[in-house]
């Protein structure tokens, strides 16, 4: 059952990220609450599991937005070329003292505070401590939701041990007794880059007119009553080069996703079509006070292009993705971010699940035993036929060192004049071509499967941030070719009866880059088996066992698997969330 606690533009979770941004016109304040409510199993003892810090959550930004508790805990820097956060501590005492500082700089107010009875809507600058929460937007942390105790972090940040982390008995529970667990990686990378948000977001009607529809029962006044409504939402974020693009996102994406959504509070909770335009404020209140219907809102009788809610949400989703990552842009060299980060984001609002994904983390929905996929990956491999496209249009972007044309391998100069298969941007299979001086070049997209390299570089093409990323030893700029759009996949909970064995999963390419599909439904089936339905800790147990198996155990040649095949040396982070069972949704 979800906690009624609220915050403005809060969270009731955590956040994690590989490219992130977040809105940086707004502003708003946010008030948090949490809550402990104790899970009835405690976690396996084959697993170290960490017991969350909390740490500081967005800086505050202008969206009248009701959250329940979370935001990010910063913690140690993390990713390549980060630094870590505090003074140098060369004994236990100023370890200690240091993280004890951190993890104080981060609480809210303890259980027993009382959530604001109205939203609130912060002024130009935030709060007084805006600025230094702003300063840290990209600051490294882990998940807030998983309240990691300084000693906690230490462990989480150990590449040998790799100890699984995830919420635990006497801990706040997720909406939904969502289940969430994530590793570090095998030494890749100094710091876990991924990230993870989980949130429960109140979106507030704009107070101004704009936006609002008059009632279709000739009366001419807006349904005053309709002050809002929830969206849940669950992130990952992958990143890369660093977390600081990842940090960020998880910090601000559903923020991003709230303003978004702010334009349309009374048009989705309208049956009617939406309006093809929305009258200007003063049109619109002289239309109020006259009492007369919009043109607008008239009926048509000739062609319109039908849109539907849905597709808003769809809109606003990914002009959410979009707003996120020109604010890493703009705030890149204030805020220090550095990468980028792959996206993947789930949002539940109006019956309805809105699965966005930029990268490549991946999402199933499991129903009944049955696969579904929400997610394709963006790669190289996928998005060929878009980035040669994108080359034959504006070949000033290869450099003169690149080639847009694929071929099965390098070309030899001794090579010139014969014929070589080949493809380009607009054919799927392949054919022959005299090879010229020009195929001489390092071809767009070289390598194949998980070694395909955009420019030998990045293996994948959509996510946030990247905004400095070049080639190497070059000046030749890599992100004209990545995009940070999502494809959003919509999946309606209220055409199915679902059972508290139905899930959706969630997880980073640690997870996917071992386990396929098949596999990790079938862990999700025998774990859940053995536990009752109603047990809130169930959801935990699977994520754990998901992560536990794609990393495998350390032996003498590194983490194997049970058929002594490499395990996964990426970090891997993993949210399974119910889809049925008694009092899961608000």
């Amino acid at each position: 059952m979800l906690g009624r606690s609220r915050r403005l533009c809060g969270s009731w979770g955590a956040s994690r990220s590989r490219r992130g941004s977040g809105p940086t016109e707004l502003q708003m304040t946010a008030a948090r609450t949490s809550a402990a409510i104790p899970h009835s199993r405690e976690a396996q003892s084959s697993i170290t599991g960490a017991v969350p810090s909390r740490t500081r959550g967005p800086p505050p930004l202008s969206v009248p937005v009701r959250v329940s508790p979370g935001g990010a805990a910063p913690g140690r820097g993390r990713g390549r070329g980060s630094a870590r956060l505090g003074p140098a501590r060369p004994g236990m005492l100023l370890r200690v003292r240091s993280a004890v500082s951190h993890l104080v700089a981060g609480l809210g107010p303890g259980p027993g505070a009382q959530p604001p009875a109205e939203p609130r809507h912060g002024g130009g600058g935030g709060s007084g401590t805006g600025g230094e929460e702003g300063s840290r937007a990209a600051a490294f942390c882990r998940p807030a939701f998983l309240q990691l105790t300084p000693e906690e972090l230490r462990r989480a940040d150990d590449h040998t041990g790799r100890a699984v982390q995830s919420p635990r008995d006497g801990r706040r529970r997720l909406p939904w007794s969502t289940g969430y667990a994530e590793v570090i990686n095998a030494g890749k990378s100094q710091h876990n880059e991924d990230q993870a948000c989980c949130e429960v977001v109140f979106v507030e009607r704009r107070p101004s007119p704009r936006g609002h529809l008059p009632c279709r029962d000739g009366s001419g006044e807006p349904d005053r009553s309709r002050k809002g409504f929830y969206f849940h939402y669950w992130a990952l974020f992958d990143g890369h080069a660093g977390s600081g693009a990842a940090v960020m996102a998880s910090k601000r994406l559903h923020l991003h996703i709230c303003e978004q959504l702010r334009d349309l509070v009374d048009i989705l909770q309208d049956p009617s079509p939406p309006p093809i335009c929305l009258q200007h404020d003063a049109e619109l209140s002289q239309a109020e006070e006259s009492g007369e219907v919009p043109s607008d809102a008239l009926p048509r009788f000739h062609l319109e292009k039908a849109v539907s809610h849905e597709s808003l949400v769809i809109g606003a989703i990914e002009n959410a993705f979009k707003r996120m990552d020109e604010q890493i842009e703009q705030e890149r060299a204030s805020q220090h971010i550095s990468g980028g980060c792959c996206a993947l984001a789930a949002v539940y609002l109006m019956g309805k699940f809105y699965v966005a994904n930029a990268g490549d983390s991946r999402a199933i929905i499991i129903r009944n035993g049955e696969i579904i996929p929400m997610s394709r990956e963006f790669t190289p491999e996928t998005e060929r036929q878009r980035l040669q496209f994108l080359a034959f249009l504006r070949p000033e972007l290869l450099g003169k060192e690149f080639t847009h044309l694929e071929f099965p391998r390098r070309i030899q100069p001794k090579e010139l004049g014969k014929k070589m298969l080949y493809r380009d941007q607009s054919m799927n299979g392949w054919a022959y071509k005299k090879i010229e001086e020009d195929d001489l070049k390092f071809p767009l997209i070289y390598g194949e499967g998980k070694k395909a390299r955009v420019m030998a570089t990045i293996g994948v093409t959509r996510g946030l941030g990247d905004h400095d990323l070049k080639v190497f030893s070059s000046n030749i700029h890599i992100k004209p070719f990545l995009s940070c759009f999502p494809e959003v996949r919509v999946y309606d909970l209220t055409q199915y009866e679902h059972c508290p064995d139905d899930v959706l999963v969630l997880g980073t390419d640690g997870l996917w880059d071992v386990t396929n599909d098949k596999e990790v439904a079938s862990v999700v089936m025998e774990v859940l088996t053995s536990y009752e339905p109603n047990d809130p800790c169930r959801y935990t147990m699977v994520a754990q066992e998901l992560v536990v198996r794609s990393r495998g155990v350390l032996k003498e040649r590194g983490w194997r698997l049970p058929n002594d095949k490499l395990g996964s040396g990426d970090d891997i982070s993993v949210f399974v969330i119910p889809l049925g069972g008694p009092g899961n949704y608000m």
